[in-house]
C-alpha cells in the first residue's frame, strides 16, 4: 500500500499546501453549488416562471464577466491567498443574507420581493469573477510543472465529489428539515473555507510591483493576446464556451425535476449529483490513466458525447434514464475538464496565470451562466424540451468545426508539450 501511494499519480496529494488546498475546494465548491440548488428551488416555487431561473445565470455573469479581466492583472502581481481569503469572506456576507431572507417571521420575501435573492447572485458571481483566476493561479504556485496534470486530475475529482455532495445536501436538507437549516449549512461550509486558508503556506507573489510598472490595461492586453496568440489555449477555451453555452440543461433541472420527473427536491438534489458522479468516476480512472497522449482527440470526443447525453435526456421522461444520461455527461465532461485545466497550466507561465486564467473564466465560466440565461430564454418561446434537444445539437455541430478548423488542438498530446 505504501509504494502504492508513492505512486506518479499519488506523488502530488504528499504536498501539505496541495492537500489543504484540495479541503478548501471541496467545501468552497460544495457551499456554492449547495446554494445554487436551494436557490434555484426557493426561486421557481415563488415565481413558477423558467425565465427566472435563466436570470440566475445573466445575474451572476454580469458581474463576473466586468471583473474578470481586472482581476486576473491583480491576481498576478498580488498576494494570491489573501486575495482568495478576502473573496471567500464577501460569500459569508451573501450566505448571511439569503439565511436572515428566508425567516418566515421576518417577512422578507413580502417587503423585497425576490431582489435579495438576486443581490446575492450578484454577489456571488463578482466573488467567481475573481476566485477562477486566484484559484488557478495558486494551483500553479503550490506544485511542481511535471505535478500539473496529476493536481488537475486531483483538483477535477475534488470539484465532482463537492459537486454530488453539495447539491444532495442542498436538495435533501431543503427537503428534510426546511429552508432555514439549508441556507445555516451553507454559511457553515464557508465559514470552514475561511479557517482552512489560514493554514497553506504562503507562497508569495510571482510578480513584484515594480515589474508591473507599465500599467493595468497594457497587462491586461498582454494577457488576452497571449490566449489569442497560442492557438491551442485559443481552440480549447473557444470549444468549451459554445459548447456549454448551449449543451447545458443544469440550469433547466428544476422545472425537470418539478413538472416532468415530479421527483421534488430531493429528486433535484440527485439528478444535480448525477453529472458529478459520472466524473468521480472517470477521475478515478484519469488519476492512473491520465489524458496526456491523444489528448486533442480525446478532449473532442468527450465533448461530443456530452452533447449526445444532453439530447438524450431532454427526450427523457423516465427518472432513471435521466439521471443515467446526466451520468454519461459528467463522465465526458471531465475528459475535458481535466485536458483543458492541464492545456492552461502547461501552455501559461507563472507570472501569466492570473490574466490568462481570467480570460479563461470568461471564456469558459461565463459560458456556464450565459448559457443558463440562453435556456431559460429558449424554454420561453421554443418549450422546454425542444430548447435543450437544440442546445445538445448545436454542442454536436461546434465541436465537429473545431476538429474540422482546429488541427493544433486535433494534434495536442500533453505528454509532448509537458517536456518543452
Amino acid at each position: 500500500m505504501k509504494k502504492f501511494l508513492t505512486g506518479e499519480a499519488f506523488e502530488v496529494v504528499h504536498n501539505r499546501n496541495f492537500r489543504l488546498f484540495l479541503i478548501y475546494r471541496f467545501l468552497m465548491t460544495s457551499a456554492t453549488l449547495m446554494q445554487s440548488v436551494i436557490v434555484g428551488w426557493q426561486l421557481y416555487n415563488i415565481t413558477k416562471d423558467v425565465l427566472s431561473l435563466g436570470m440566475i445565470g445573466l445575474t451572476e455573469v454580469i458581474p463576473q464577466v466586468s471583473i474578470a479581466l481586472f482581476a486576473g492583472h491583480y491576481v498576478d502581481i498580488w498576494d494570491r491567498k489573501k486575495i482568495i481569503f478576502y473573496t471567500t469572506f464577501l460569500l459569508l456576507i451573501g450566505s448571511a443574507l439569503l439565511f436572515f431572507y428566508s425567516i418566515p417571521s421576518l417577512n422578507m420575501h413580502q417587503l423585497f420581493g425576490i431582489a435579495p435573492i438576486f443581490v446575492t447572485i450578484f454577489i456571488t458571481g463578482l466573488v467567481r469573477g475573481i476566485l477562477m483566476p486566484a484559484n488557478t493561479a495558486l494551483l500553479g504556485q503550490l506544485v511542481r510543472r511535471d505535478q500539473l496534470t496529476a493536481a488537475a486530475t486531483w483538483s477535477s475529482t475534488t470539484w465532482h465529489i463537492a459537486a454530488v455532495t453539495g447539491p444532495a445536501l442542498g436538495g435533501l436538507v431543503y427537503g428534510f428539515f426546511g429552508i432555514i437549516p439549508a441556507y445555516a449549512l451553507v454559511f457553515t461550509f464557508y465559514l470552514f473555507c475561511s479557517v482552512i486558508l489560514l493554514f497553506i503556506k504562503n507562497p508569495g507573489k510571482v510578480v513584484q510591483i515594480a515589474g508591473a510598472a507599465e500599467g493595468i490595461f497594457i497587462r491586461i492586453k498582454e494577457g488576452i493576446s497571449y490566449v489569442f496568440e497560442n492557438k491551442v489555449l485559443l481552440s480549447a477555451f473557444t470549444l468549451d464556451m459554445f459548447a456549454v453555452l448551449f449543451g447545458g440543461a443544469v440550469a433547466m433541472l428544476p422545472v425537470f425535476a418539478s413538472d416532468i420527473l415530479k421527483v421534488g427536491p430531493e429528486g433535484l438534489g440527485f439528478l444535480r449529483a448525477c453529472p458529478a458522479i459520472g466524473a468521480i468516476l472517470m477521475s478515478v480512472i484519469l488519476t492512473f490513466k491520465p489524458p496526456v497522449s491523444r489528448s486533442g482527440p480525446q478532449l473532442l470526443y468527450s465533448v461530443f458525447g456530452f452533447g449526445v447525453s444532453i439530447i438524450v435526456f431532454a427526450l427523457s421522461t423516465n427518472f432513471i434514464l435521466s439521471a443515467f444520461c446526466l451520468f454519461m455527461s459528467g463522465v465526458f465532461d471531465n475528459v475535458s475538464v481535466i485536458v483543458r485545466a492541464s492545456i492552461l497550466q502547461i501552455f501559461t507561465s507563472d507570472e501569466m496565470k492570473g490574466r490568462v486564467a481570467a480570460v479563461n473564466s470568461i471564456f469558459i465560466g461565463s459560458s456556464n451562466e450565459l448559457g443558463a440565461f440562453e435556456s431559460g430564454v429558449a424554454a420561453r418561446f421554443m418549450g422546454l424540451i425542444p430548447s435543450v434537444v437544440f442546445g445538445g445539437v448545436m454542442t454536436l455541430l461546434i465541436v465537429s468545426v473545431a476538429a474540422w478548423k482546429s488541427p493544433a488542438l486535433r494534434n495536442l498530446s500533453l505528454k509532448e508539450s509537458v517536456k518543452h
